[in-house]
């Protein structure tokens, strides 16, 4: 099956009053303030489909907009392109959120997914009323998909009565197209992979170096056989183009330090209380656990970096032929990363598109 190449679709542009600050602040934690941009989201899609892809992520916090409402306006800019909306767990019924899945599945001609999530940090899954801690949003998420996908499918009317959920007589009113690629998940942990190998069609592995790429992919693979099922694999790619390796690498300089000096300027508060950095202080991974104008600064310099500390930097061929060891590790998503915001920009995707379609020779190490 022929690698599929995914986007992303934000509901409006980066912050930044230049193409060059936009690119920049791409890498840096996103502002909990985020606009709909009709014409912002309709232009991004379209655009990806005219550039090749296959699809592209619409992504979810407690403060952005609508994911689902953001892939409709996005499905109906495009004609092919297809759409995975992030959906956390917890924050609608299952029966509800499975109608809006089974609506956009049918206005769309089945171009529409769910990629579902737990939620990383607990403060922002508590921005929206949900106070469970981690281990018990995972059982409640196996509640909720067995559910979901017995809704999806009843003929009759369903009575559920569990520890989370109680519906009587639910039945929906509309089914998914047969054989529509619904769900993805991505979470790492055990319970993560056991909840892809039993209800999604997509898992999602972490980015992480080539070996451990292909041990995750056999251990999801293994689960889901054990289920009677199949996964398709999905690897996110963080990516810097340019026209040659050295000018690639002089643009990965370039963002990082205008990244760094943007996102801790004149309007670095903005950036101070990222959800990517609430996920941080939970972790421990940052110097505090609460927003501290003191520390916040190096806790946004920390994230720039690591954010670009794997990129894929170099040409579209140079690009491509690292990609193409994650299609022979088993990845059948790749999901392009990288800032678009000029006609050169654009001109380097179509080119790596173009190089990751040709005939590739299948390697099996770095």
């Amino acid at each position: 099956m022929e690698l599929e190449l995914r986007g992303g679709v934000r509901a409006a542009p980066v912050a930044g009053r230049t193409p060059a600050e936009r690119q920049a602040l791409r890498w840096a934690p996103d502002p909990r303030e985020r606009t709909a941009d009709p014409a912002h989201i309709a232009r991004t899609a379209r655009e990806l489909e005219e550039d090749g892809l296959d699809s592209a992520l619409v992504v979810q916090s407690s403060s952005w907009p609508d994911p689902w409402a953001v892939a409709g306006w996005a499905l109906a800019a495009t004609t092919r392109l297809r759409i995975a909306a992030a959906h956390r767990i917890g924050t609608t019924s299952p029966t509800a959120a499975a109608r809006t899945l089974a609506t956009l599945d049918r206005l769309s001609g089945g171009r529409i997914s769910a990629h579902l999530v737990i939620g990383s940090s607990d403060a922002d899954v508590a921005r929206d009323g949900d106070t469970l801690p981690k281990a018990e949003r995972y059982r409640r998420a196996d509640e909720y998909l067995s559910l979901l996908t017995r809704y999806l499918a009843a003929e009759d009317d369903l009575d559920h009565h569990g520890e989370y959920y109680t519906v009587r007589a639910a039945r929906s009113g509309l089914r998914p197209h047969p054989g529509s690629e619904l769900l993805s998940f991505g979470g790492s942990s055990p319970a993560g992979v056991d909840l892809a190998a039993r209800y999604a069609q997509v898992y999602a592995v972490p980015p992480r170096p080539l070996p451990d790429t292909r041990l995750r992919i056999a251990a999801a693979r293994a689960a889901a056989t054990r289920h009677g099922r199949t996964l398709r694999i999905w690897r996110h790619v963080t990516v810097v183009l340019a026209d040659t390796d050295t000018a690639a690498q002089q643009h990965l300089r370039r963002l990082r330090r205008d990244a760094l000096r943007l996102a801790t300027g004149p309007d670095a508060a903005r950036y101070h209380d990222a959800v990517a950095l609430d996920r941080d202080r939970e972790r421990g991974t940052a110097d505090t656990a609460a927003v501290d104008p003191d520390t916040a600064p190096t806790q946004v310099a920390a994230y720039i970096r690591r954010s670009l500390a794997g990129a894929y930097t170099g040409s579209p061929a140079t690009v491509a032929a690292r990609i193409n060891l994650l299609r022979s590790a088993g990845v059948d998503i790749v999901q392009l990363d990288l800032p678009v915001e000029t006609d050169h920009d654009r001109a380097l995707r179509r080119a790596l598109v173009a190089q990751l379609r040709a005939p590739a020779p299948l390697r099996r190490a770095w």
